[in-house]
């Protein structure tokens, strides 16, 4: 007796609701990924965006004549221009290590900048011009905010300095800083304990070694001869350290104690330090960099001299704070305060970074371009292109159309299917035996790495064209025939033209994979640092994959922007790729 299917209401519903759970499973997924990928994207996006502006900083450069040959314009000192430039607009700068510092505004290419100025138009020798010249890379960062957030008030008092240079005392109308007060004593009272978990560390440091020292004594007492000298050696360096120790731990503690004492002080002077926030008042045209603060007052050094001593009425004068410690950054308070006056006069303004898209690659950041990178990966893939598509197609339509059903073909067949899966650094081996060491050509070429990438590619085409021609119907094949075609007319007049949105579908996604290779290119020294950018398919060139590689490996902090800004330019080149092999399918695919 066949058994009926339990169709109850009960097991109806376990199924819906199982259905549901599945529905939702997917669903979730795909959130997940696409958050994923948003979250991926927006942090690219977010790290790159400040790589496509640069700080620039205006000069007023003098081009004497007598220092620059108008027959010979490289070998003028310009950088030495520009630093003069920079030198008068700040006159109060007079010690060398001071002029050492401000130079350092300025990029190492700024001598490049003005040679190519004097270049465009020698008329400018023996005159002063208006030159733009790019800032450092940790100026560019500070300026752009990602090296401490700066935060500004007026407080509504007066206030009255003692000076106009050098040592300057402030004197508020009330306690305008007593709120600076208690943060410094907040910041005292984490500095306590920090020295008081060292001393921790340091005391149970020093219980190890009595309790080593006494096993060590005891095998003293025992031993006799020579081990006995020894061992009383090596007791005694071993009271020595804990003796040191000890003394060490002692300080730790007075040091923390006085700490303590001072942040739980009531009123009072405290000094700030280069490991608590910076606090600089700007007043009368000057700059004071306090190193004393209390309720109603501060003390300091005017690292920009004040016009006049007289008092600051109030909201006339802004206090200035750099949240990250001045020994927590590259740029120091000093060399802050000369951008922020130069800022204020207009002389530095954020302007496109065209460096980006017009110079080779650099070790400054500021000078660091991609367009060596672009240019290789052009060339690159013109030799990938060239070799990778005829072979590929011409291979694909000889085993669809041609080639007999036997072992051989099989064989061919799984080895091309196997190497679309072969790890892409396994041709980089390829090319580094046989392109550079058998056959002798140049290392770091695009003509090598476009030799290399089209090996990489050549399956992934093969197998694409094959799909695209095993999609004709049959029916186009042997109505070709029956009018009297050849085989070869078949293919060439029918078949082919037919197949190629589908062929050209599967090139371009095979060229945009190679495209993003990195390591097969590494294998063949692509990853050398290039400045220049390359002229012919033998020259040294990288690529924008490499490029990223290069950058992200390097230890300057503006890098890290310049290689988001280059995975941005990458994805884009990837994405028009991939959207133009979708738009090739759709404008010519046909469906039977």
């Amino acid at each position: 007796m066949d058994r009926k299917p339990d169709l109850s209401a009960k097991r109806v519903g376990r199924r819906y609701a199982a259905e549901a759970r599945f529905q939702a499973y997917g669903l979730g997924a795909i959130f997940v990924a696409v958050a994923v990928l948003v979250w991926l994207l927006g942090t690219i996006v977010f790290q790159g965006l400040p790589a496509f502006t640069q700080y620039k900083v205006t000069l007023d450069v003098a081009f004497n004549s007598d220092e620059v040959d108008a027959d010979n314009l490289g070998a003028a000192n310009y950088q030495a221009f520009a630093r003069r430039a920079l030198y008068d607009r700040f006159p109060n700068v007079t010690t060398r290590s001071d002029k050492r510092e401000l130079s350092s505004v300025l990029s190492g290419g700024a001598d490049i900048t003005l040679k190519e100025f004097v270049e465009a138009d020698p008329l400018v020798i023996g005159t002063t011009q208006q030159v733009q010249v790019s800032v450092s890379d940790s100026m560019d960062t500070f300026l752009k905010g990602q090296m401490t957030d700066i935060e500004e008030t007026q407080p509504d008092t007066q206030l009255a300095p003692s000076a106009t240079e050098g040592d300057v005392a402030l004197l508020a109308s009330g306690n305008v800083f007593a709120d600076i007060l208690a943060d410094v004593k907040v910041e005292l009272e984490a500095e306590a304990e920090n020295i008081l978990s060292s001393a921790r560390r340091e005391r149970r440091g020093i219980g190890i070694l009595e309790n080593d020292l006494a096993a060590l004594k005891a095998r003293a007492e025992q031993a006799v001869g020579e081990e006995r000298e020894g061992l009383l050696t090596r007791v005694a360096d071993l009271e020595a350290d804990i003796n040191g120790r000890i003394r060490k731990l002692a300080g730790l503690d007075a040091q923390a104690a006085l700490l303590y004492e001072t942040a739980r002080s009531s009123g009072g002077t405290l000094d700030l330090t280069a490991a608590m926030p910076s606090i600089l008042i700007e007043i009368n045209g000057g700059v004071v960099k306090a190193k004393k603060v209390a309720n109603d007052q501060v003390q300091g050094t005017a690292f920009i001299p004040l016009e006049t001593s007289a008092p600051a009425a109030a909201g006339e004068w802004t206090v200035v704070t750099y949240v990250t410690p001045e020994r927590g950054r590259q740029v120091k308070d000093r060399t802050a305060t000369w951008l922020r006056e130069l800022q204020k006069d207009g002389a530095i303004e954020s302007t496109f970074a065209d460096v980006l898209f017009t110079k080779g690659d650099s070790r400054a950041p500021e000078q660091a371009g991609l367009w060596g990178a672009v240019v290789g990966s052009f060339l690159t893939l013109i030799i990938t292109l060239m070799l990778s598509f005829p072979i590929g197609v011409l291979a694909a339509i000889y085993l669809e159309e041609f080639a007999p059903q036997n072992r051989i073909t099989d064989l061919i067949e799984v080895n091309i299917n196997n190497l679309a899966a072969v790890p892409s650094i396994v041709f980089g081996l390829l090319g580094l035996a046989m392109f550079l060491n058998f056959f002798g050509l140049p290392r770091s070429a695009p003509l090598v790495g476009g030799m290399v990438l089209a090996l990489m590619t050549l399956p992934t085409i093969i197998i694409a064209t094959r799909a695209a021609l095993k999609a004709v119907p049959p029916s186009i094949r042997e109505a070709a025939l029956g009018v009297g075609a050849s085989k070869v007319q078949v293919i060439t007049h029918h078949v082919l033209p037919l197949a190629m949105p589908g062929i050209l579908t599967g090139t371009i996604i095979g060229m945009a994979q190679a495209l993003g290779e990195t390591a097969p290119l590494l294998m063949i020294g692509m990853v050398a640092f290039i400045v220049d950018v390359p002229g012919g398919f033998t020259d040294p060139a990288t690529v924008l994959p490499v490029q990223i590689y290069i950058w992200a490996d390097s230890p300057e902090r503006a890098f890290v922007a310049k290689t988001s800004a280059a995975i941005m330019v990458l994805l884009t080149f990837l994405i028009m790729m991939n959207a133009l092999a979708v738009l090739l399918r759709r404008r010519f695919e046909r469906r039977w």
